[in-house]
């Protein structure tokens, strides 16, 4: 199981927002390119950089800062926010970026996704970013009437490369994660899975351990790396069997 940090940028900052909510935002680096080489030197294997900025406008505003992120660094990354249309996917990935995460486009337009995904195997991962049972879209601002597990089964034969599921009641409160709703996704779905939203503790990641065997490939973690509550080189060490 891979132990993913987290980078969300806005306003060319690394940040965090509790529960989604742009007006509650906690800065945590003004350097996110030196925020991503401290990941990178503390074994993480995956990068996972949300474009809040983006996520909100619609639109790929931090893609030069990401730009400089993937120069400065070796390890993959994966980037989503505000990416709605196959020429942004194309740019992303021509830029180097390993895998491209589709959020709000993924409901409105699963068709896209479709092609996106035979465009680009492997390089598309849809995100599931879920308040209560159904798919919140536009950057956490907008609920949508699609029950998450409906979204998941309608595109698991597309090609994905995984699904990541966004708990965002849970999303940057340190409040430990839900399995209540992730569970019934790995049974749902063949499809590897990555969790975010309330992973803050060691004990978060042994609780999440014995699920990688229904198809958790991943947790992504975010707040508790930054105020210390996990350490990141711990919990991948864990994560590996190395502990």
């Amino acid at each position: 199981m891979l132990v993913v940090p987290a980078i969300d940028l806005k306003d060319n900052r690394c940040v965090r927002l509790y529960q989604g909510d742009y007006q509650k935002e906690t800065v945590f680096s003004d350097d996110p390119v030196a925020v991503a080489r401290g990941f990178q030197e503390t074994g993480a294997e995956l990068i996972h950089v949300i474009d809040l900025s983006g996520a909100k406008e619609g639109k790929a505003v931090h893609r030069q800062l990401i730009k400089k992120i993937l120069a400065a660094i070796e390890v993959p990354i994966e980037v989503g926010g505000g990416i709605r249309d196959i020429k942004t996917i194309e740019d992303y990935l021509a830029d180097g970026v390993d895998r491209v995460i589709l959020g709000t486009i993924a409901c409105r337009k699963p068709e896209l996704v479709r092609e996106a995904a035979r465009l680009f195997p492997q390089k598309i991962v849809v995100s599931l970013d879920v308040r209560g049972d159904f798919v919140a879209v536009e950057g956490w601002t907008t609920e949508s009437e699609i029950h998450y597990l409906d979204l998941a089964k309608m595109l698991e034969d597309a090609g994905l490369r995984a699904i990541i599921f966004t708990d965002i009641t849970r999303d940057g409160t340190e409040e430990g994660v839900n399995l209540k709703r992730v569970v019934p996704l790995l049974e749902a779905v063949s499809l590897p899975v990555y969790l975010a939203g309330g992973v803050s503790t060691i004990e978060d990641i042994k609780k999440l351990l014995p699920l990688e065997e229904k198809g958790l490939e991943g947790v992504i973690t975010g707040r508790a790396i930054y105020t210390g509550s996990l350490d990141l080189k711990e919990a991948i060490k864990l994560a590996k069997g190395d502990l």
